[in-house]
């Protein structure tokens, strides 16, 4: 399979955002239809309903409006990369450019938590930005287990347990 140039999404960002939630680079159904978490096994918009109340019967907009009400932003680390399908595993290291994270931090210095969906959105903001934004020391880190149906090694309600912990508290 050969890999195409992908580009991801803009970010979905509100008034005074606290929490930074950072995919890697959203699958296939997600650039079609130009939509995060658009796949219809994803966790990501269930788990905003079991803990914001955002229903997933809402439009996209209303969802993504509820999120920011929430102070929560949504983006990935990843700008543009090669892949072929939607594996996180297909992203072929040396294409991938990142969003500008370290700048939206210096624009948005109230986001004190930034989560990382999953162990390749981590990995690329520590390989590619975390010495950008070492300075501020105020942010708290956490990586959570993929909200991708590709990731199915953890059971959906042990995934929701971390991902309160880490938004809720």
């Amino acid at each position: 399979m050969n890999a195409d140039l992908l580009t991801g999404l803009a970010p979905i960002i509100g008034v005074r955002p606290r929490v930074l939630l950072l995919g890697s680079m959203p699958g296939a159904a997600s650039l079609l239809e130009q939509r995060y978490y658009a796949h219809p096994r994803n966790l990501f918009w269930p788990f905003m309903q079991q803990l914001f109340g955002i229903q997933t019967e809402f439009n996209y907009q209303q969802r993504c409006k509820l999120l920011t009400e929430q102070g929560l932003a949504l983006w990935d680390v990843i700008a543009h990369c090669e892949r072929a399908g939607s594996l996180d595993s297909a992203i072929k290291k040396s294409t991938v450019i990142c969003n500008a994270i370290p700048q939206l931090l210096e624009t948005e210095p109230h986001i004190l938590k930034i989560c990382f969906n999953g162990a390749k959105a981590a990995e690329e903001f520590k390989r590619h930005l975390l010495p950008l934004v070492k300075h501020r020391t105020d942010i708290e880190y956490f990586q959570l287990p993929s909200s991708s149906p590709a990731h199915a090694s953890q059971s959906k309600e042990a995934k929701l347990e971390l991902w309160a912990k880490a938004l809720l508290e």
